[in-house]
């Protein structure tokens, strides 16, 4: 039982017994329970800092586990990074090198990276900055991969253009070569048969029997089939793309027409003695981007060094051409 309070009363000089109301109660009560609260409260939060709560625990241990995993990613994204530079590499200094293309520059290769924009949102998260380099460095190498996988494409492009520009350029002699009398002229400056000047002989004539097979050195489509009476007589004009024309003269028929697609070794006309010639024989002539150049340096397919050197030998020596 609580006590019970008594107070003097001066008039009646007699104690008389101390009543409380219902609100002294009231806030009376109300106060020992906000004790009780708050001293709960401090209670639990000694509680939760210096001990764990199973739930807590298990937290923590998924959060370590998520760490150990983000540095595990991280060490295998460096790896994957050397690999990355080192076919970068590659294929910049000896896939490109091989086909004559230019490398990638390093600008286009590291283009769109930086800035933090596009990671805000991962600021406000636990362990944020190790989280954010993880997904920098993912983007990074996915963009990588991207741009280098393009390269790969060109690069295979550009094989297969390469192979199509080998089949193309003029890489044989016009006429076998056992059914060559003689070459009697080459390349530089002739005395003419007909006019006996010096001039320049812008090709190389193959002296052979009329009617004897002429081919075309490299894959293309024919662009001129012409007659005329006086200097390439009837010729051919074979247009072999890459910069490459060839033209075949002074032939007795031709076995083509102008729109022909035709492949290396295929019988394009026959040897003849039209035009300005004085025997039969074909004037063979190779162009490289508009400008005539000597043909001696494109039978790299048919002739052995040996062989090379001996046509080279007899075309420098004789000094009058048949045309």
């Amino acid at each position: 039982m609580g006590k019970v309070k008594y107070q003097f009363n001066q008039k009646t000089l007699t104690y008389e017994k101390v009543e409380k109301s219902f609100s002294s109660r009231l806030f009376q009560l109300l106060g020992y329970a906000a004790v009780i609260i708050v001293t709960g409260g401090i209670l639990a939060m000694l509680f939760l800092t210096h001990f764990d709560t199973p739930e807590m625990k298990s937290l923590q241990e998924e959060n370590n586990q998520l760490l150990a995993q983000y540095q595990k990613l991280n060490t295998k994204l460096e790896n994957l990074e050397v690999v990355l530079d080192e076919i970068q590499m590659r294929d910049d200094n000896i896939y490109r090198v091989v086909f004559n293309s230019d490398p990638i520059p390093e600008s286009v290769r590291k283009a769109g990276f930086g800035g933090t924009d596009a990671y805000s949102e991962l600021n406000s998260i636990n362990h944020s900055e190790l989280v954010l380099n993880t997904t920098r460095k993912i983007d990074i190498i996915s963009k990588q991969a991207y741009i280098q996988a393009k390269s790969y494409e060109d690069v295979l492009n550009i094989a297969l253009d390469k192979e199509k520009e080998l089949a193309s350029i003029p890489a044989i002699m016009p006429i076998f070569n056992n059914d060559l009398s003689h070459i009697s002229s080459g390349w530089g400056m002739r005395t003419h048969p007909i006019y006996g000047v010096r001039k320049f002989h812008y090709g190389m004539d193959f002296v052979a029997s009329s009617g004897t097979n002429i081919y075309a050195t490299g894959a293309g489509k024919v662009t001129a089939v012409r007659t005329h009476r006086t200097g390439h007589g009837k010729h051919v004009v074979i247009d072999h793309g890459y910069g490459y024309e060839t033209l075949y003269a002074h032939m007795s028929g031709f076995n083509v027409k102008v729109g022909d697609t035709v492949s290396r070794g295929q019988v394009i006309g026959f040897v003849g003695s039209t035009g300005t010639s004085t025997a039969p024989h074909l004037h063979y002539e190779v162009h490289k981007d508009g400008q005539n150049v000597d043909p001696k340096y494109y039978y790299f397919k048919d002739l052995s060094p040996q062989k090379f050197e001996e046509l080279v030998a007899i075309s420098e020596n004789v000094n009058v051409s048949f045309d």
